[in-house]
């Protein structure tokens, strides 16, 4: 089942907060422990969840995160439609570059249609976690979901550098706002406890 679902990570960001990490490379591509790289905990939830055909959106100072997958993640077997293949920013539908996730998305729609997935799997390129996105394309598909949010529950305080979600009592996302700030934040906090 999972033959048909198809991911992307996005890995273009140039990561500012990170400088001067994030001077020469994208912040997917930082190392961390050694050998590793930021976005080889992605990769490797993907591998790890049975997801197969991955594209890794690229734009800002790509050249060694290019380097890394091409040497490190030539693993899979093409000949059984399995890959994990860069998909540079290329301008397809305007003359800007990739203006956050949902302009990846759409400038690359093409790619979607040639691939014809039953699910697309949008995952960042920049975050140090482990998880099995096979249970949450799971629960997408038992509650026939037209699109799946993956959150984490943290304290509000921690919305000023991350971003917050507000879901009902059946899970059903109702608001959502990236990197509120403190004013938005106190309201919030107001409204609710």
């Amino acid at each position: 089942m999972m033959r048909k679902v198809l991911t992307f990570i996005m890995a273009g960001g140039k990561g500012e907060r990170l400088f001067p990490l994030t001077r020469d490379r994208v912040k997917p591509a930082v190392p961390f422990g050694g050998i590793y790289r930021i976005i080889d905990f992605t990769l490797s939830n993907c591998i790890n969840s049975g997801l197969r055909r991955i594209f890794v959106l690229t734009q800002y100072k790509s050249a060694s995160l290019q380097r890394h997958i091409r040497l490190g993640w030539n693993i899979l077997p093409s000949e059984l439609g399995q890959f994990i293949e860069l998909l540079p920013a290329q301008q397809r539908v305007g003359e800007s570059w990739y203006m956050g996730t949902a302009d990846a998305i759409y400038q690359n729609l093409y790619t979607i249609e040639e691939e014809n997935p039953q699910e697309v799997l949008i995952l960042a390129g920049d975050h140090i976690y482990k998880m099995n996105y096979y249970q949450m394309i799971e629960y997408h598909r038992q509650v026939n979901a037209d699109v799946t949010v993956g959150i984490v529950e943290l304290d509000k305080t921690k919305a000023l550098h991350l971003g917050m979600i507000e879901v009902d009592d059946k899970f059903r996302l109702i608001s959502f706002k990236e990197k509120p700030n403190a004013e938005e934040l106190g309201k919030i906090n107001k409204e609710k406890p």
